[in-house]
Formats: C-alpha cells, structure tokens, sequence
C-alpha cells in the first residue's frame, strides 16, 4: 500500500507571492476546491509546507 497526500485549495491565490503561486501551480492546483493526489515524499512536503495556509492536506492509503 502506497501513502498519498491528497491535497486541496481551500483559499485564493489573489494577493500572494510569486513564489507561493508557481508552487500552487507546481502541485497542480489553482482554484480554491481544486485538489490533487501527490505520492507522500520529502519534495511534496516541502511545497506543502511553503503553501500550508492555502491548502487542506489529508493522508489516503491507495492499495495497488
């Protein structure tokens, strides 16, 4: 069984950095109530962790 995150836009983008944008883009969201599923790694949590007052991040287990 693989962890994934399953990440969610809860909050605007309007009147945020630039860095904070590319980085909601790069964990492919973009509107709030947008979400996406990213395997559970160092990297994903590091881009989640710059954007954690824009997101809602739940913990899923996804058997193969």
């Amino acid at each position: 069984m693989a962890k994934m995150l399953k990440v969610t836009q809860v909050k605007s983008i309007i009147d945020c950095k630039k860095d904070q944008k590319e980085t909601i883009y790069a964990l492919k969201l973009g509107r709030p109530n947008y979400y996406a599923l990213h395997k559970d790694n160092p990297q994903i949590r590091g881009m989640i962790n710059k954007v954690k007052h824009l997101l809602k991040v739940e913990q899923i287990e996804v058997t193969d």
